[in-house]
């Protein structure tokens, strides 16, 4: 080494030791302090002169924290460590390069975080002769931790005060807004009739109220969702048999207006974890848009195909006329129409965005391709499961083109309300038994409103207590909407006070059943409730 060289690093040696920016410690093999440099003397408030060949880094450390740490090492190892000194040095020891977070205790008491690491110094023949401590304050990162996590607190109590918000205000602008409709209603039907002029002015009056319930329950749903107060139900879910009943609830509406429909064949089960209800809900989402914004006497595919990583691509292929670049970065924006606004079909906005965050809280993805003049394409993806034990027989019935039943037998829906998974299960069972019946369940109130106007089921089935709007709210929206005020609704719940089954059936229900269900007088009232419906259609 050149002498030039060697004065380098001899400076450079000294510039580290005297360094006031963070400190070294150097201690000998049994831990007492030997080397204590300017920035530890500024850090600690000690001269060297005051803990060299005196005292060990553990008494300046924060004693419980210590402790502490002999007690974590001591579980990791299955040894017994004992606190102070060693604790700190123990794998550095075992040459293992340690670092860690711990409390400094300045002379005059004060204390400040610090990252400290910690190395084991070797002779010659390899022994221990002391360890290297380099610390560093760790003050200015904790504040920044903490303002972060004040930060996110704040956001998170803003989160739930808007949702509470939201769902008590749509509660509210939900009571006088079934006042307008319901009088709306009562002018529209009443003797004499209204004159033209009038007629045209309750339509309009009619259309916008609707509309507003509509995008009332959409942004209470869109809230729950994003407040995490929406529970779903992980389970393999037969992709064929969810088909299906979307089909049946969709296809009406593509007949309507001259779109044709191509749906997959499952020549084999396939399931995907998902929710049930949920799952549903998402497609039938992206179906009625595939039919919305198509031209008319266009064509929706819908088309399933393996995807990476054990999942499903569910694809949703329709002759539109497509979004430009700048419409698809604004996807999945809620209240972004796209430019839709002043066109004839209404819409919130919303869907999008409850479907993409559902389908994420079940784990899988969502997204969209689309050309001008040529159609879009919005998929999604999910993750296989394995078929359950029971479900296999079912949904092999299930990957029919049709779901099989005796000839001229015309089959009708029960709509089951119901956010319980369980309680899905028993009543499906139960309307299994039944092969003129075929039931479709909802999660909540508003999703239940949604069906009810979609698919004009026989009969609705509701539970009382939902998460969002209850049953009640739910049965009364259902009631004042001409589409489905004829439908009979029977209540099923857990609350068995008399009072309180006298207010359900004064308030609208055609019967009230109590839980748990007695399968003889559940199948009694949906016997009277569907004889009741029959007689509604033919009058």
């Amino acid at each position: 080494m050149t002498e030039t060289t060697l004065h380098k690093t001899l400076a450079l040696q000294n510039a580290i030791l005297t360094s006031a920016s963070f400190s070294i410690i150097a201690t000998d093999e049994k831990g007492i302090i030997q080397l204590f440099n300017a920035g530890a003397e500024r850090m600690l408030g000690y001269s060297a002169d005051e803990v060299v060949s005196r005292i060990s880094p553990s008494d300046i450390h924060d004693p419980q924290e210590v402790m502490a740490r002999a007690r974590a090492l001591s579980l990791e190892l299955a040894t017994p460590i004992a606190p102070g000194f060693e604790a700190l040095a123990f794998k550095a020891s075992r040459g293992i390069e340690d670092s860690y977070a711990l409390t400094y205790i300045r002379k005059d008491g004060s204390r400040f975080p610090a990252l400290v690491s910690i190395t084991a110094l070797r002779g010659d023949d390899g022994a221990v002769i002391g360890y290297l401590l380099i610390g560093a304050d760790n003050s200015a990162r904790k504040r920044v931790e903490s303002v972060l996590n004040e930060a996110m607190a704040a956001a998170e109590k803003a989160n739930r005060a808007k949702t509470d918000f939201l769902s008590g205000m749509s509660h509210e602008l939900r009571t006088p807004l079934n006042a307008i409709l319901g009088f709306a209603q009562l002018m529209e039907s009443g003797t004499p009739p209204p004159a033209p002029a009038q007629k045209r002015n309750l339509d309009q009056i009619l259309k916008a109220g609707w509309y507003l319930l509509e995008l009332i329950n959409e942004i209470l749903d869109l809230a729950l969702v994003e407040s995490g107060k929406v529970t779903l139900s992980r389970e393999p879910v037969s992709l064929a048999e969810v088909m299906l009943e979307c089909r049946a609830m969709i296809e009406p509406q593509a007949q309507k207006r001259g779109i044709a429909m191509t749906f997959p064949r499952f020549e084999i089960p396939c399931f995907v974890s998902a929710d049930r209800t949920r799952v549903k809900q998402v497609l039938i989402n992206l179906l009625f848009n595939a039919i919305k914004y198509n031209k008319p006497g266009g064509a929706v595919a819908v088309e399933c195909t393996p995807s990476h990583a054990n999942s499903i691509r569910i694809s949703f292929r329709d002759s539109g006329a497509g979004l430009t670049p700048e419409q698809m970065e604004q996807l999945f924006q809620p209240f972004n129409r796209l430019g839709k606004e002043a066109g004839a079909e209404e819409g919130t906005g919303i869907g999008l965005v409850v479907a993409k965050r559902l389908v994420e809280l079940m784990g899988g993805a969502i997204g969209a391709q689309s050309t001008i003049g040529v159609g879009s394409v919005f998929w999604i993806q999910l993750r296989l499961a394995a078929a359950p034990q029971l479900g296999v027989r079912e949904a092999e019935r299930a990957a029919l083109v049709q779901p099989q039943t005796p000839e001229g037998t015309a089959v009708r829906t029960v709509l089951y309300v119901e956010d319980n998974p369980a309680n899905l299960e028993l009543v499906e069972q139960l309307i299994a038994r039944r092969p003129e019946l075929h039931m479709l369940g909802a999660a909540d109130g508003s999703l239940g409103i949604e069906f009810a106007r979609a698919c004009q089921p026989e009969v609705i089935l509701m539970d009382l207590n939902l998460p969002g709007i209850s049953g009640i709210e739910a049965m009364e929206i259902l009631r004042a909407d001409p589409s489905t005020a004829h439908i009979p609704i029977i209540a099923l719940s857990a609350n068995a006070v008399p009072r309180d089954i006298q207010k359900a059936l004064e308030a609208g229900f055609f019967n009230y059943l109590t839980k748990p269900i007695k399968v003889d007088q559940f199948m009694a009232a949906l016997d009277q409730a569907l004889k009741f419906s029959a007689e509604k259609e033919k009058a």
